[in-house]
């Protein structure tokens, strides 16, 4: 058995001894297959644990004070793997704390961050992607917002993958600061932008109730996107009320008016949508009154809102007022439209207007669902009317192309 040590080296003023114990394998050479190959499997092992220490020394990580302990490594004495290895091999590394001064690990990782893109500039967004996830993983937010403010200053960005998990890492930090500043990069560097963005940005407002701070982002957002801004804002607000943040969602939107953008159809589709599904039936008719002086012309999606939000509370009368404005603004109604007034007319009692209503649906060319069927069966039979419920069940099972569940599934956005 050959023992090789290595010369001391200093790391933080700390004279720290670094060795190996190389077992020789002059015996096992000329010995079995199987034991050549497991030696070959030893320093395979041996050469990644070493790359991965040095990895992390190249980092700059190693300025933490750390106690190296010699390992054994029992590997094959061939001179091209070992001509290889670094000074620092076969050690096992445990930090005692976290490093003392993290602006000082920044300067090093960022000084050679702008080195690696002075070497090759048509790589850069990979190369500062890289190093600022390993600072993400690693928890040291402090160090990432400052990087991306010294890039921001150099109009360097990211990839979008690296701003969406830099977006994930300050959520789950709750650094808001950072979230707000992490997305409007984003903004600027990315023609397109995922839902997940969005959510994020309306998770990490959940545990804030500063009003200021988030119609100050919402401006600055604005601000950045020109003649776009409508349709992030709309992307904002349709997040908020995802993560059922609804007030807040109301706040952007009557904040709105001092924003370089004015809400269009899908602001008023949006917000229409807050309101019927929290039940402020009031406040949805106002909004949609609002939305027509503003000459917004309502479309079915709107009126479908109204209509469904208007059934929920037991508005009929009003659920048939809009049935007919559709009408006469040229709107036709859609499955949707009619499987509400189908359902509010069969719980008044009013179940002959209900099937009429069912069969100029079918007679228009559209295709009715299993849910119709259903309701007009269940109200049949609560007020009597048995054998038009048999007659209909019948009529439901030998229809081969309902519309079922699955087609009322919402589309990914």
């Amino acid at each position: 058995m050959l023992a090789v040590s290595r010369r001391f080296k200093v790391i933080n003023g700390v004279n720290l001894k670094l060795g190996f114990l190389f077992y020789s394998c002059s015996g096992y050479w000329f010995g079995s297959r199987f034991e050549f190959w497991r030696n070959r499997m030893y320093v395979t092992k041996t050469v990644r644990s070493l790359h991965i220490l040095c990895s992390v020394q190249r980092s700059g990580l190693h300025q933490c004070n750390k106690i190296f302990v010699p390992t054994p490594f029992p590997v094959l004495l061939i001179w091209p793997i070992f001509s290889i290895l670094p000074e620092s091999s076969g050690s096992r590394t445990f930090a005692t704390h976290m490093p003392p001064d993290k602006e000082e690990v920044t300067d090093e990782v960022l000084n050679q961050i702008l080195a690696a893109i002075e070497d090759d500039p048509v790589s850069s967004r990979d190369i500062c992607s890289n190093h600022v996830d390993k600072l993400c993983r690693a928890g040291n937010l402090s160090s990432v917002a400052r990087i991306l403010q010294s890039f921001r200053e150099k109009n360097i960005f990211l990839l979008p993958k690296a701003y969406n998990d830099l977006l994930w890492a300050a959520g789950e930090g709750n650094d808001i600061g950072l979230v707000c500043q992490i997305f409007k990069d984003l903004l600027v560097s990315s023609k397109s932008m995922s839902a997940m963005s969005y959510n994020i940005v309306a998770k990490a407002f959940t545990n804030t109730n500063d009003t200021a701070l988030l119609l100050g982002f919402v401006r600055e957002v604005t601000d950045l996107t020109f003649s776009k801004s409508i349709t992030v804002v709309n992307r904002i607000l349709y997040a908020f009320s995802e993560c059922r943040q609804i007030e807040k969602a109301l706040l952007i939107f009557s904040d709105i008016k001092s924003l370089k953008c004015k809400p269009d159809l899908v602001t008023y589709n949006i917000i229409l949508h807050i309101l019927g599904s929290t039940g402020r039936v009031d406040e949805l008719l106002d909004k949609f009154a609002s939305m027509k002086e503003a000459n917004i012309v309502p479309d079915i999606i709107s009126y479908n809102t109204v209509v469904n939000s208007l059934r929920k509370v037991g508005r009929l009368d009003l659920c048939l007022a809009f049935y007919r404005e559709m009408g006469e603004n040229g709107l036709e109604p859609d499955l949707r439209t009619c499987t509400a007034l189908i359902e509010s007319l069969g719980r008044s009692g009013k179940i002959e207007e209900a099937l009429r209503l069912f069969e100029e649906m079918k007679l228009r060319g559209v295709r009715p669902s299993i849910y119709n069927y259903r309701s007009l069966i269940n109200n049949m039979k609560k007020f009597g009317k048995l054998e038009s419920a048999i007659a209909l069940l019948k009529e439901m099972d030998s229809c081969p192309d309902l519309v079922g569940p699955k087609d009322f599934k919402p589309k990914r956005r």
